[in-house]
């Protein structure tokens, strides 16, 4: 079929074609629902900015104690790893290994819940509500803990008990801290965003202490598991060589042993302390207000949009 002699076809508006002259007069006839949503928005972004507590962020920046070399652990690796290997035994990684698992122990839930246990931290992790700035102590909310009577009146889920789990205190610490590491340098940055900004440093420091003791006394068992384990070795072979083997080896994990125990920084060292902060970190109520009145003009105008189509489709 020839299609040369067909008519020429001409471009013809739909009529569900939308103007931007139309829409921008439809916008101005709805202006006042706009302006009322932008009000009533703006308003209530102001005030659950102003009903939101302050919370104040303390931190230390960390560096890891085993890339300094102080604890010995890397030269006795890289020395005796192949004989160790050979007799069964692991003499740990190098620095980033270890800070590597330092970093997951301290985002653990284990190592957490017990840092919680220890500190008696449940009550104001849970129950903390504001700090009062004049007196200097942190207020509870009354409707979840009863200070009187020290007893937990929150309403629980069906199910689940009035006093908080440990599942529920490690989700709610976890909110408030905060590990980063620098990619350029390698240092750490630990964190507490608290209510209270002396709890806060608080609990930044004994984070660290807590930290280094429980990788100290976790690397003194696996030394001291090595040591009897090579002794035993030593007491089964009858091979002169062998037992020469293991003779260097408990040398080394001995002087391991030693190294670790008079080591308090075990795992990282302190280069900046953390301090009571005195400014406040959040939260950002111009922020929200911003976002609040965005939100209620993009509503207004959605609303005035929505409006216009169906009534043009009913035209």
């Amino acid at each position: 079929m020839n299609n040369q002699n067909l008519p020429p076809q001409y471009y013809q508006p739909s009529d569900d074609e939308i103007d931007l002259k139309e829409l921008f007069v439809a916008l101005w006839q709805g202006k006042w629902i706009i302006i009322l949503l932008t009000m009533v928005f703006a308003a209530g972004g102001v005030l659950y900015a102003l009903s939101q507590p302050n919370t104040y962020k303390a931190e230390a920046v960390l560096a890891s104690a085993s890339d300094s070399g102080s604890s010995g652990l890397s030269a006795m690796a890289s020395q005796f790893g192949g004989l160790a290997s050979l007799a069964g035994i692991s003499l740990g990684g190098g620095g980033t290994d270890n800070k590597a698992m330092a970093l997951a122990v301290l985002q653990s839930r284990q190592f957490i819940n017990a840092f919680i246990h220890k500190y008696d931290l449940l009550v104001p992790l849970m129950a903390g509500k504001e700090w009062n700035a004049g007196s200097g102590e942190l207020q509870l909310d009354e409707e979840v803990y009863d200070s009187s009577s020290e007893a937990w009146i929150r309403e629980a889920p069906p199910g689940k008990s009035q006093t908080p789990t440990d599942w529920e205190a490690y989700k709610a610490f976890k909110e408030i801290l905060s590990v980063a590491e620098s990619k350029d340098n390698g240092l750490v940055t630990l964190s507490i965003t608290y209510f209270s900004p002396v709890l806060a440093k608080e609990w930044v420091d004994d984070l660290v202490i807590e930290l280094n003791a429980w990788m100290k006394d976790k690397s003194l068992k696996e030394t001291r598991d090595n040591i009897d384990y090579l002794e035993e070795q030593i007491e089964r072979t009858k091979i002169a060589d062998m037992q020469s083997v293991f003779y260097q080896l408990i040398e080394e994990q001995t002087k391991n042993l030693m190294l670790a125990e008079v080591q308090t920084e075990f795992a990282f060292k302190v280069i900046d302390p953390a301090v009571v902060p005195e400014e406040k970190a959040g939260p950002k109520r111009a922020l929200i207000c911003v976002i609040a009145t965005l939100l209620g003009g993009m509503l207004g105008m959605g609303i005035v949009l929505i409006r216009f189509a169906f009534t043009k489709k009913d035209e």
